[in-house]
């Protein structure tokens, strides 16, 4: 089974919920069908009826005029119907999709979130399966009413004129192998285009967010490098792929010309000739001959926007396919964790060929404050996602109160920690929604106290609407600082048990930080606390300071002791104070 092939099963396997109205699809297609067939066969009556001086039965025609009237009348409800039905199809399939599409992307492991470029994912989920919808909108009334259509005008015109039909059937198959021959190009021309349209859309999205970094370095004109780049591809892409799809319905609209050329010649011959076959009966005939060759042009530009839709669900997919998080053991009983972190033989490394973090032991008391120092990339940011398990160990255990991680659901681990970085996420909506992120069901006083700790409610009271005000992309903009001082009160307001502080004062300016230093000593109080800070000023407190140098603790004691160590913690020291 080829890629195309194995796509469309999976589509298939997604349209089995909605068999009900796959049916009424099919039986209404099939009554529009049906009603087609029989119009041909009122006018080829009707002609019937005026053939011939003084031959003109007009109160025969008026009868089936009115019955052709009457036919047009039901096929139209029927096909606005099926329309309806076929749109409720494609939209929750779809919609099923991109629910599976975005659960699946929750559960997916950092590490390929790393890997691939945001944008690009995307572009997965919202137009790739955009131009599936639209392919299977397409496809799905067009195919359905094509193929009976087919098969219905073929056997009334072997039960009308055998002959003649042979003519159709030797004829039918060229255009097949044309159509064939064709799409099977279009489907990797699409395919590449669809790729090449992620990569445009990742450039867009990457440039856009750090677009004050693309002016601040003045690098707009190489990314308009970037970006010229592969738009050129992806007009290649677009133009080869629309030049073989194009040329499937001219290719067969050729050969079914030559069709009913030949039923209309061979026919006109058998009027001539007598034995029966009417000037009528020949009109139903060429009406069914176009009837008949008419669904194969509809078919072939289906297929072509198919072969489309099916280059773009294959990536989402493909998505959908990549191996998720290990799932969750069952919860263990706690009822508040001590903090007891305790990590043995630790190791870790992002890139096999590449170790990170090495034979890395520790013993952290409940309530006990450790600070983790050293030189960027060596690893201080990384122990703490391998402390919340946002990556798992390649080797060793990480214990909480005697616990291994790994045996604890994620949700249960991440509850017992309270985490703030240097780089804030705030999610659009109001400053209350955001504050009570990790304690949805926190009263408004709690809040507000919670803010105050931060240093917070101030500047949120001159904002228009206070705690109600929107903020994000539809709303006020907050500076880095104010964003950070929000991110500090939704921990504020949960109160862990354990804190993971990762350059959490880093936009503050000073004289809030130090108010801000002096609320988490308060909320340390009985907490164990990580905290990684490259101003070695905020750290001297720390009950055991962690120096930290390519993945492995070089040294490890108070600030004091460090410093009578003369070692590597020494030599920070004096780089950041030497006067």
């Amino acid at each position: 089974m080829d890629k195309e092939e194995k796509v469309l099963s999976k589509v298939l396997r997604r349209l089995r919920p909605y068999w009900a109205l796959l049916v009424g699809t099919i039986l209404l297609a099939g009554v529009n069908v049906a009603i087609g067939l029989y119009i041909p066969i009122l006018v080829g009556r009707a002609i019937d009826h005026i053939v011939g001086p003084g031959a003109v039965d007009m109160g025969a025609v008026a009868d089936e005029l009115v019955a052709v009237l009457i036919c047009v009348g039901i096929s139209g409800v029927a096909q606005w119907i099926m329309t309806e039905l076929s749109q409720r199809v494609t939209y929750r399939v779809t919609r099923d999709i991109r629910d599976e599409a975005f659960a699946h992307i929750q559960r997916l492991p950092l590490s390929y979130l790393d890997r691939h470029p945001h944008g690009d994912l995307v572009s997965r989920v919202v137009a790739d399966v955009d131009t599936f919808g639209d392919g299977l909108l397409m496809g799905f009334a067009q195919l359905f009413t094509g193929v009976m259509t087919i098969l219905g005008t073929l056997i009334l015109m072997l039960v009308i004129r055998w002959q003649i039909a042979l003519v159709v059937v030797v004829l039918t198959p060229l255009s097949l192998v044309v159509a064939r021959s064709i799409s099977g190009r279009t489907y990797a021309m699409f395919r590449l285009q669809t790729q090449t349209k992620g990569e445009q859309t990742a450039v867009i999205n990457e440039t856009l967010t750090q677009l004050k970094v693309v002016k601040a370095f003045g690098h707009e004109e190489a990314s308009m490098e970037d970006f010229r780049e592969v738009n050129d591809r992806l007009e290649k892409c677009a133009l080869r792929a629309t030049f073989f799809s194009s040329l499937v319905n001219p290719s067969t609209r050729f050969v079914y010309s030559l069709v009913y050329a030949g039923v209309a010649l061979s026919g006109a011959l058998m009027v001539m000739g007598g034995g029966g076959f009417t000037v009528g009966h020949l009109t139903s005939f060429l009406n069914y001959a176009n009837q008949y060759t008419k669904p194969f042009n509809e078919i072939s530009g289906v297929i072509t926007e198919l072969q489309n839709s099916l280059a773009c669900i294959g990536r989402v997919f493909k998505l959908l396919e990549e191996p998720v998080m290990e799932p969750d053991p069952p919860a263990q009983p706690m009822e508040r964790a001590e903090g007891r972190v305790q990590i043995r033989d630790l190791q870790f490394s992002y890139r096999k060929d590449r170790p990170l973090i090495q034979d890395f032991d520790l013993s952290v008391e409940p309530g006990q404050r450790v600070a983790i120092v050293g030189p960027t990339g060596c690893g201080k940011t990384t122990f703490l996602n391998l402390l919340m398990r946002f990556y798992d160990p390649d080797g060793g255990q990480i214990l909480l109160d005697g616990i291994d991680t790994r045996t604890m659901p994620r949700g249960q681990l991440r509850r017992c920690v309270g985490m703030v970085l240097q780089d804030t996420w705030l999610c659009d909506g109001t400053i209350r929604d955001n504050i009570i992120f990790g304690k949805p069901d926190a009263t408004d006083e709690e809040v507000v106290a919670a803010a105050m700790q931060a240093h917070a409610h101030s500047f949120i009271k001159r904002l228009p609407q206070g705690y109600d005000t929107v903020i994000g992309s539809t709303g006020v903009e907050l500076s880095q600082g104010q964003k950070q001082l929000l991110c500090i009160a939704r921990v504020m307001l949960c109160l862990p048990p354990m804190l993971f502080l990762d350059e959490a004062t880093s936009s503050i300016d000073t004289r809030t930080e130090m108010k801000i230093q002096k609320a988490f000593g308060a909320m340390m109080e009985g907490r164990t606390t990580f905290i990684v800070a490259h101003r070695l000023s905020t750290i001297r407190e720390a009950d055991i300071i962690l120096v930290m140098r390519a993945g492995q603790i070089v040294e490890q004691g108070s600030h004091e002791e460090l410093l009578k160590k003369r070692g590597f913690y020494a030599e920070l020291y004096q780089s950041q104070f030497a006067h």
